[in-house]
């Protein structure tokens, strides 16, 4: 194979490759004096970083080094990317020894790796991430084709990098900027890495065959963080640093409840100097981590986002969406189904909105960063629509409108005879019951709520809720349809609040009705993040819009055998004063002179967090019981991807189940503040 061609390969292409001597994951590529090996996971079409994959790379690694090439090279074959991390379930349930010995053996093939007498050269593209990286930084080189990421997101499973990544990226680049990225989880984009130094070169798919070439013949010049990063692998200035990260890690994610943090600077603290102890120091860390709560609940978080996930699998066949409606939530809808590819059109009674939409669905891609000519093709696809013409073509009509019986029956009516034959129409109601609109629409059996959250670019559940009328096709369809807009889809049945704000509206209820008591705003809300919430339910009030609020809380005054506090007299005086929240500048804080606190209480009234907490573990209870939801694992899903609930204890069943005392706390609480503690009767089934 001649270098003309192979700088015309994109990895999706490598079929004549063919497969190593007893490797299911692994093809052999020999180019001239090189050895490629290309990494393509069998069965999947994403890579992963599993024993089987590490074991059959010790083989060939073992045979390259017989065959001595002029240097090896390792690819990924998949097009989304090098490879997406380590493989959760080959460890999620390991402990003590047996974790310790399974990392000791991966660790034990990337030193073999390492130790190589030959150049080792990464070729990286797409999501280089956790275990992927860690196998890429044990290569000489580094080479990034246009578009790649590189980061270590163990941190959001409560852990940190396992095979090596603690050691190599620290003593590869600023030990600082390695720290941050360890840290925080964030991922370094291509030229971001290549000014970091974690890549030796960024190039187009078309050079990469140079480049191998300048690696393999010492001829590529490299640069990984100078004086700087010398100075700070000295004891003096990594306690220093150390200490700074600490108050930083404190500030965001709390060592009570976060321990791979601090685990992760002690780390570099005591070791930075010397890799071979910091490589025996991370596998015993990693170890320990592992078997701590707060890894177990957030390895479980994972397995709750793909199992949602999977409820979405399928081709939604929608192409075309239209949006009715261009506030807030029918523009971020717009926006982002655009940004994933949909082709969109929005109308609204007015033209200024339409206006906004463009303005904000910028903004959205500007934050996500997608490059100039993504931005453009996303802008393209997305249409204002004033006349209402993209209706007749719409693959699926999502209604945005507001929470008004009348104009949402309005609206249905005059799609009866607009509607091409097949589509399907949505409602983004959060407060309606589908029950109440259902005979309004013009098929019921393609009709169906979508309810997504606030903001759309942010919050990665949509509930898709159902209806005694509504075809299997219709909610296969939409559940397709948002994973395939990259959000997870959560099917639940019609009940007031559906389940995400079931569950809620307790909280921030229960919060109104302790301030009419007396409690100060920041009591209650650094209550609830010391509790782990992402913000305190005052705050949240405030953030998702007192007016919102006040819909959800009267949709649920009846139809529930366990009420939600009581709506106190000023909360509808407010809104009908224009106090609405954080977009108005004014509501339960007044932002002009206020900020909410962010940061937890140091001594906590565990009396606030109960009556804030578990009654929306009782919800969650009866949301179960009702078969709102069809299990406890979606429910527990739903909640943290719809609200951010404290991720690190498992979901507000999982949390139950741990605590195994709330049902008696219900009934404490009921006899002191009335019937909306009252336990569910579900109880005696989850414990």
């Amino acid at each position: 194979m001649t270098d003309d061609v192979l700088d015309q390969i994109t990895p999706d292409e490598v079929t004549d490759a063919p497969a190593a001597p007893d490797a299911r994951h692994w093809r052999k590529e020999l180019r001239g004096d090189q050895i490629v090996l290309w990494l393509d996971c069998a069965d999947t079409g994403t890579n992963v970083i599993s024993e089987e994959v590490l074991r059959e790379l010790d083989t060939l690694l073992d045979d390259a080094k017989a065959a001595t090439p002029k240097a090896l090279v390792i690819r990924s074959a998949k097009p989304g990317g090098f490879a997406a991390g380590a493989d959760i379930d080959g460890f999620a349930d390991l402990r003590g020894d047996d974790a310790v010995e399974m990392l000791q053996q991966g660790h034990a093939v990337l030193d073999k790796l390492a130790d190589l007498p030959f150049p080792t050269v990464a070729v990286v593209h797409g999501a280089t991430l956790g275990g992927g990286f860690e196998l890429a930084l044990a290569c000489d080189y580094r080479i990034g084709i246009e578009g790649v990421k590189l980061g270590f997101p163990e941190i959001q499973l409560g852990l940190h990098p396992g095979l090596g990544g603690t050691f190599r990226l620290t003593s590869l680049i600023d030990p600082t900027e390695a720290m941050q990225m360890m840290l925080t989880g964030k991922t370094a984009h291509d030229r971001k890495a290549k000014k970091l130094g974690i890549l030796d070169a960024l190039v187009p798919e078309r050079h990469v065959a140079a480049a191998t070439d300048a690696a393999a013949s010492g001829k590529m010049e490299r640069d990984h963080g100078g004086f700087r990063a010398s100075a700070l692998r000295t004891g003096v200035a990594r306690n220093l640093a150390a200490t700074r990260m600490r108050a930083e890690s404190e500030k965001k994610a709390p060592r009570a409840h976060f321990p791979a943090p601090f685990a992760l600077i002690d780390l570099w603290e005591d070791h930075g100097d010397d890799p071979a102890e910091m490589q025996k120091a991370e596998i015993a860390s990693f170890a320990e981590l592992l078997n701590s709560p707060t890894a177990q609940n957030l390895i479980r978080v994972f397995f709750l986002r793909r199992n949602l996930k999977a409820a979405g699998k399928g081709d939604d066949g929608i192409a075309h969406v239209h949006v009715i409606g261009a506030g807030a939530m029918g523009a971020e809808i717009a926006a982002w189904s655009a940004m994933q590819g949909k082709r969109v059109t929005i109308e609204d009674v007015k033209l200024d909105p339409l206006g906004a939409t463009i303005r904000r669905a910028t903004k959205i891609y500007e934050k996500k960063h997608l490059k100039s000519i993504e931005k453009r093709d996303a802008l393209d696809r997305l249409m204002p629509d004033p006349q209402g013409l993209g209706r007749a073509r719409a693959d699926l009509v999502i209604e945005a409108a507001p929470e008004k019986l009348e104009l949402k029956e309005k609206i249905y009516a005059s799609l009866a005879d607009v509607m091409k034959p097949g589509a399907i129409l949505a409602t983004n109601t959060s407060s309606l019951k589908l029950a109440d609109l259902v005979s309004a629409a013009p098929d019921a059996k393609r009709f169906a709520g979508l309810h997504f959250f606030n903001p759309v670019s942010q919050m990665p559940l949509v509930e898709v809720v159902s209806h005694k009328k509504a075809s299997a096709d219709t909610l296969d369809r939409l559940a397709a349809f948002t994973t395939g807009v990259d959000r997870l889809p959560a099917r639940v049945k019609d009940y007031p609040g559906f389940l995400v704000n079931r569950v809620l509206a307790p909280y921030l209820m229960e919060a109104m009705v302790m301030l009419d008591e007396g409690y100060s705003k920041e009591e209650i809300d650094r209550a609830a993040l010391t509790f782990g919430m992402p913000m305190g339910p005052v705050t949240l009030a405030d953030q998702v819009g007192l007016d919102i609020c006040l819909e959800v809380a009267n949709s649920m005054q009846n139809g529930l055998e366990t009420p939600v506090a009581d709506t106190p007299a000023w909360l509808p005086e407010k809104v009908e004063k224009g106090e609405t929240g954080k977009k108005a500048g004014k509501g339960l804080y007044d932002y002009d002179s206020e900020t909410p606190p962010d940061t937890p209480a140091d001594d906590p009234d565990q009396a606030i967090i109960d009556r804030l907490i578990l009654p929306m573990c009782n919800a969650a209870i009866e949301c179960l019981r009702k078969g709102v939801a069809p299990d406890a694992d979606t429910i527990d899903g739903a909640v943290i991807f719809g609200t951010g609930w404290a991720p690190f204890r498992g979901g507000p069943l999982h949390y139950a189940k741990t605590r195994r005392d709330v049902p008696k706390t219900l009934e404490q609480l009921a006899d002191r503040h009335g019937p909306r503690f009252t336990p569910d009767p579900g109880w005696g089934d989850l414990v």
